[in-house]
């Protein structure tokens, strides 16, 4: 379970095919800390550290993460948000992200407004009832407020300091994202449809 506030971002150093997929090493700080066996968040994706070093740290990445996330685009170079798993004793800030992403969105536009920034996204019509005003959304993993929806859009306000901390400084129009909804309105939403006789 994580936050959605993100710790540190890092950088794609390797992606590296394999049998069931590819291997991403990953060059952050963070690795100091990390052992094989741990959970990390990379663009709101859970993975599982395979081996961790002072520079980075490995996972690997199923062909089902790479149809379900953006991650068939990262490549060498690629800034990507990291959050390490929430601790039990820990304050709670930002929503409940499980990383596991829902469906991928688009960056449809970018626009400063003082020191903030709006940005809109791009959804697939299977997300529109999860999504609601005021409501809580993953975009990369991080923890963002709903400010406005329609039937394809929806937009976020970005704080100077998340824009700067994030894999957001480096995004542009048309760049792929992935989004994660609220766990809370994805229960609501199967209790109604099993309730009024769906499977």
């Amino acid at each position: 379970m994580f936050t959605g506030l993100i710790e540190k971002t890092g950088e794609i150093a390797e992606v590296k095919p394999t049998p069931s997929g590819f291997r991403l090493r990953v060059a952050t700080p963070l690795s100091a800390e990390m052992k094989p066996g741990d959970s990390i968040a990379v663009n709101g994706v859970c993975l599982t550290v395979v081996s961790a070093d002072a520079g980075g740290f490995h996972a690997d990445v199923t062909p089902e993460t790479v149809r379900v996330s953006s991650f068939g685009t990262l490549r060498r170079g690629t800034l990507v948000n990291l959050e390490r798993p929430l601790r039990a004793d820990a304050r709670l800030g930002g929503h409940f992200v499980q990383g596991h992403v829902d469906a991928t969105g688009a960056i449809e536009e970018l626009r400063p407004e003082g020191e903030s920034y709006w940005l809109t996204v791009k959804y697939p019509a299977p997300l529109a009832p999860f999504i609601v005003r005021k409501g809580s959304i993953a975009i990369d993993g991080i923890s963002l407020t709903v400010a406005g929806v329609g039937e394809k859009l929806f937009d976020v306000q970005v704080i100077p300091f998340t824009w700067n901390q994030t894999n957001l400084q480096a995004v542009k129009a048309g760049d792929v994202v992935n989004l994660e909804c609220d766990i809370l309105g994805k229960y609501v939403a199967r209790f109604l449809e099993v309730r009024d006789g769906g499977s």
